[in-house]
């Protein structure tokens, strides 16, 4: 337990932001393996209230982590933690620490620590987010982002070598695995520097994921596929790229 082991990263289904009750229940329920969402402090950046499920703007929630974290127990799925803000982290963590022995899959633990492209400068401290994290969960799988930003009507530039040297320079004192999430529509211009940056260590991985607005098509993803270790790449995309892309490598959905 505890690390997604997929001899193609393409075959882990995805449940992305399960933010509300509903949408919850109906993950916890589905065939997916991994489920996604978004943690805050309700009330949002410098709110005191309980950690709730919710993505900026919002600020609040039907569902709070705890009650989240007892959906997913005695599920058989991997959960991936998206954390908007700094001050929500501990006290999550403590939370989770009490239902982590009853978590069978693997924990994904998310925060976007650097700006990338387009990106705007409000990250997640690098420093506070590791440290409370690997204070808790030495083991856990870390996925560490970019900001980023993508705009239909202009160039948009991909991840530039000095993002993914700052990345590799504050993961080299990793002990455990850590996945870079990247997203679709900016990774075929930045092939080099992303492959360059997994090659840094056998426990990198990338994780490709989409903005709604995003223009980018399958060849773009298969592009990804032909180029990178399908073993350490995983695709966690919007319809209806995904089937088209799962259709065109012979995946089931």
């Amino acid at each position: 337990a505890g690390r997604l082991a997929a001899r193609d990263g393409a075959e882990i289904r995805w449940w992305h932001a399960a933010n509300s009750r509903r949408r919850a229940r109906e993950a916890a329920r589905s065939a997916v393996h991994m489920v996604e969402a978004d943690v805050l402090l309700r009330g949002g950046r410098g709110g005191d209230g309980d950690p709730v499920m919710a993505h900026p703007p919002e600020t609040d929630s039907d569902i709070t982590l705890q009650e989240w974290l007892q959906e997913m127990v005695g599920t058989d799925k991997g959960i991936k933690l998206d954390f908007k803000s700094l001050d929500a982290v501990r006290p999550s963590l403590e939370l989770l620490q009490l239902v982590k022995p009853c978590l069978e899959r693997p924990v994904w633990l998310n925060a976007d620590i650097l700006p990338g492209p387009n990106g705007i400068s409000a990250v997640v401290d690098a420093e506070g987010f590791l440290d409370t994290v690997t204070s808790f969960f030495p083991d856990v799988t870390l996925s560490l982002g970019w900001t980023t930003g993508w705009h239909p009507e202009q160039h948009n530039d991909g991840y530039s070598w000095t993002m993914v040297k700052e990345m590799a320079q504050i993961c080299s004192a990793l002990s455990q695995p850590v996945t870079f999430p990247v997203r679709a529509a900016l990774v075929r211009q930045s092939a080099y520097e992303l492959y360059w940056l997994i090659d840094q260590s056998d426990q990198y991985s990338l994780t490709v994921w989409t903005g709604k607005q995003d223009v980018y098509s399958v060849e773009d993803l298969l592009f990804i596929r032909e180029n990178f270790d399908k073993s350490r790449v995983y695709y966690d995309i919007s319809e209806p790229q995904n089937s088209e892309f799962k259709k065109a490598i012979g995946i089931e959905c």
